[in-house]
């Protein structure tokens, strides 16, 4: 097979570049800290997408998360890869790309191991055309309430990607900080 690499950036702790990994080797059970981002893209009636992650993902097979992720190639400006990334994975235009959260990082282990270790900004968007997932990507998605998203997280993170259940306080804190027993 001749495919040309997907780079990630590696980073330190401070968030500077030290260096590069092909994608298809960077998530593993030891996977350095790199860069990457994150949306939630709503729609003129304020309805905000998740998708389901397809079955095939090498991280979170199956599980339900935000709109999209990605990572900024080298030297490529993170507003450029989300643009990049909304047509790749979702056939989707944007506008209206505001940052939310630009100091948001994690880390995270999933049930088979694989690690995800990011600084990961936190965009938000509309969407500016109708929605066409590719299918190694997204298997299922959806428009829903934030208000309805917000209160499935409290009630069942186990159900959601560990990055959205951390990034929705975040986005909405009004709605967590009350606790998950208030949600009903």
């Amino acid at each position: 097979m001749n495919r040309t690499a997907e780079l990630v950036v590696l980073v330190a702790e401070d968030g500077k570049p030290l260096g590069t990994q092909d994608k298809a080797t960077v998530h593993s059970a030891t996977t350095p800290l790199h860069l990457a981002f994150s949306v939630h893209v709503y729609d003129d009636d304020g309805r905000v997408l998740i998708t389901r992650r397809a079955l095939t993902k090498k991280a979170w097979p199956g599980v339900w998360t935000n709109s999209f992720c990605g990572h900024p190639g080298p030297g490529e400006a993170t507003e450029d890869a989300v643009a990049r990334r909304a047509d790749w994975e979702l056939g989707l235009s944007l506008d209206r790309l505001t940052l939310r959260a630009p100091d948001f990082r994690y880390r995270a282990v999933d049930a088979s191991g694989v690690v995800e270790h990011e600084i990961c900004p936190v965009y938000t968007a509309r969407a500016a055309s109708a929605v066409t997932p590719r299918d190694d990507e997204v298997m299922e998605w959806q428009w829903v309430d934030p208000l309805q998203l917000t209160a499935a997280v409290a009630a069942t993170p186990w159900a959601f990607s560990p990055w959205l259940t951390l990034q929705l306080p975040l986005l909405y804190p009004e709605r967590f900080q009350a606790g998950p027993a208030d949600f009903a």
